[in-house]
């Protein structure tokens, strides 16, 4: 899979993450950490593990404009976070809405940036 596919990817599973959280909260549910949460997302933090490899490989080989590591940093430490956090319907609404927002536009912001790149190739 390339950065490019894996970057879509994450941005459709933050959209999920954001449906969930609401689905939980609506069903008052408590899920089961072993049976749901933990095998969830030990899957998931091993895609965002590659994910942020693979990007900042490709920042340093290509250096695209408005994309920087600090942004990938902080962009896969949100989705780390928020992949588990959305299984609980005690997460802080706003701030959780506000980090997955964040994580869709680096996410997307990067997208444009390996669109433009190999667009001019």
């Amino acid at each position: 899979m390339t950065v490019r596919e894996l970057s879509a990817v994450l941005y459709e599973e933050c959209g999920k993450c954001l449906d969930r959280f609401y689905d939980m909260r609506e069903r008052d549910a408590i899920p089961d950490f072993y049976e749901e949460v933990k095998p969830y997302a030990d899957y998931w933090h091993g895609k965002i593990n590659e994910w942020q490899t693979e990007s900042l490989l490709y920042i340093q080989q290509e250096r695209p404009k408005y994309v920087h590591k600090p942004q990938i940093d902080t962009a896969a430490e949100g989705m780390t976070q928020f992949f588990v956090q959305s299984f609980y319907k005690e997460t802080s609404k706003k701030r959780f809405i506000q980090t997955i927002q964040a994580a869709q536009y680096t996410l997307q912001t990067f997208m444009l940036a390996i669109d433009e790149k190999s667009s001019k190739q």
